[in-house]
């Protein structure tokens, strides 16, 4: 156990946040620290669509991460997870607010195209955070799961040849 403090890690139900959560356990528990996943939403456009139910699926997403990635929570690591209402990257700066904290954020979606459409959260991160960041890529078997789960499934350039 090196030292105390907090790990911080964004959540999203991203295959990138499955890698993300994987590596700030290994982190906690290597610290001794406390493991602070974070959930953060948005209102929509959709009127018919109630706060609450948004909130809901926030926390809902922290229990489907955990779940995938190991069964349930994991045994051993002190958690305090939040769910917060805001953009991804100012909700994930703000809770890590001490100089000693960690945050653990996932590589997100490759490509300028998906890059300018959803902003980077992990350059956001490194711009405003106040604590070290770690930026997780997803290893190439997540990236090959998540082009599955959503349909496409031609090989990324590294597999070409």
């Amino acid at each position: 156990m090196v030292d105390q403090g907090r790990v911080i890690v964004g959540v999203s139900g991203s295959v990138s946040s499955l890698a993300a959560v994987h590596r700030a356990v290994r982190e906690a528990r290597y610290r001794d620290a406390e493991l602070v996943p974070v959930a953060a939403w948005l209102p929509t456009d959709d009127p018919l669509r109630p706060l609450s139910e948004l909130e809901h699926a926030a926390r809902r997403r922290l229990d489907v991460i955990f779940e995938q990635a190991f069964g349930g929570y994991p045994a051993g690591v002190l958690l305090r997870p939040r769910v917060v209402r805001a953009e991804a990257g100012a909700a994930l700066v703000a809770a890590a607010d001490r100089p000693d904290d960690l945050l653990v954020v996932g590589a997100g979606r490759p490509g300028r195209v998906a890059r300018l459409r959803h902003g980077s959260v992990a350059r956001h991160c490194h711009a405003h955070a106040r604590c070290e960041v770690l930026v997780v890529p997803a290893s190439d078997l997540l990236a090959d799961l998540e082009h599955a789960v959503h349909g496409w499934s031609w090989p990324t350039p590294a597999r070409l040849g």
